[in-house]
């Protein structure tokens, strides 16, 4: 089984990857599900989170409100790192378990890949036997944040200054895939590193 990281930054288009590498045969584990499912209503997660940030973090019917949350972790460091050091731990369990999975319907030349939106800031590159990053040029990511996701160019640039900078993420890259350009272009890229990562397995 080979196991490969792959990270981007918000707006750099990194699930536009993940579903083609999906398409091509890799098993994909997308860290943002995982997030989700460790803090659904009755988690110890969300326990966790409500016990530390206050019950106004929860809707009225008892799920984490999302929004309420991001505006306090978003702007203030100290309590982005007490949410991490709740979720992080829960995260690698709930991905792990499904890693186990994978590997046990798969052969040896099963591909896990592992979307994970803030691999370089969890400084777990090593983890991985290949660590794929998706990049984008910072005007490019606003762009498309404010285009697609609705996002003013203030909210665009908060959301990526929280996370690792563009070269923090390219100095744990072992393959690079530009997204500056077309999707033709993008699926051509992600062809290309498909087989060499199918070339991987066969060694």
């Amino acid at each position: 089984m080979l196991r490969v990281g792959l990270t981007g930054g918000i707006g750099s288009g990194k699930s536009a990857v993940s579903a083609r590498l999906e398409a091509l045969g890799a098993v994909v584990i997308d860290g943002d599900k995982a997030a989700r499912a460790v803090v659904e209503p009755g988690t110890p997660g969300l326990a966790r989170i409500a016990e530390t940030f206050g019950p106004g973090v929860l809707t009225p019917d008892g799920a984490l409100d999302r929004p309420k949350l991001a505006a306090i972790v978003f702007a203030d460091d100290a309590a982005r790192e007490k949410l991490n050091a709740i979720t992080h731990p829960l995260i690698h369990e709930h991905i792990a378990a499904a890693e186990d999975a994978a590997a046990a319907a798969g052969g040896p030349e099963t591909i896990v890949v592992h979307d994970i939106p803030l691999l370089a800031e969890g400084q777990r590159a090593a983890d991985f036997a290949v660590v794929i990053v998706v990049d984008a040029p910072p005007e490019v990511q606003v762009e498309r944040l404010t285009t697609q996701r609705g996002m003013t160019e203030q909210q665009a640039r908060a959301r990526m200054a929280a996370q690792a900078t563009r070269e923090q993420r390219l100095a744990i890259a072992d393959v690079v895939i530009d997204n500056s350009g077309t999707l033709a272009d993008l699926d051509r890229r992600v062809a290309e590193v498909w087989s060499e990562l199918r070339s991987r397995t066969l060694r």
